[in-house]
């Protein structure tokens, strides 16, 4: 059993020596420790929501009140999805600016059998849809025991 210290630093070489059985994770701690590691300092803004619309269905929501489609970027890299403004130099002379238009980048890290289908901006709501794609031999089946010659699968959805 594998105990840390209450304010302890988890390297993902511990985990590798934790968890020696297992196989091809190392790219999902390199992301996870790789995005802990950014978000040193936390920032509420923009808002967001993640909402689960279905069983495979996924949406983000952020409040980006003030941004055109021009203004933002949403770039998806190695399982990294990250939605950032792209603010110029206001060339107005402003006497009161109570409308937040500061720059920002609010990163998410994707599991790999999620994808992104698409992205939309409507009345300062960006909302990104993402869908969970679940290939057919890793969906659950049940195995009928004692075939040697030719397997048996049953898909049990």
């Amino acid at each position: 059993m594998l105990h840390l210290a209450r304010y302890s630093s988890i390297t993902p070489s511990d985990f590798e020596r934790a968890l020696g059985i297992t196989v091809g994770f190392d790219s999902m701690f390199d992301r996870l420790f790789g995005d802990i590691q950014r978000s040193e300092a936390p920032s509420s803004f923009p808002p967001y929501n993640i909402r689960k619309d279905e069983e495979d269905k996924y949406t983000i929501e952020m409040a980006v009140a003030g941004f055109s489609q021009d203004d933002l970027e949403v770039e998806l890299k190695e399982g990294v999805l990250t939605i950032r403004s792209k603010t110029d130099k206001d060339e107005k002379d402003y006497l009161h600016r109570g409308i937040a238009r500061r720059a920002f980048s609010r990163s998410f890290t994707l599991s790999d059998d999620m994808i992104v289908k698409g992205a939309d901006l409507v009345n300062g709501m960006l909302t990104i849809d993402l869908e969970k794609i679940v290939p057919e031999e890793k969906k659950s089946r049940l195995i009928e025991i004692g075939q040697t010659v030719e397997s048996k699968v049953k898909k049990l959805n």
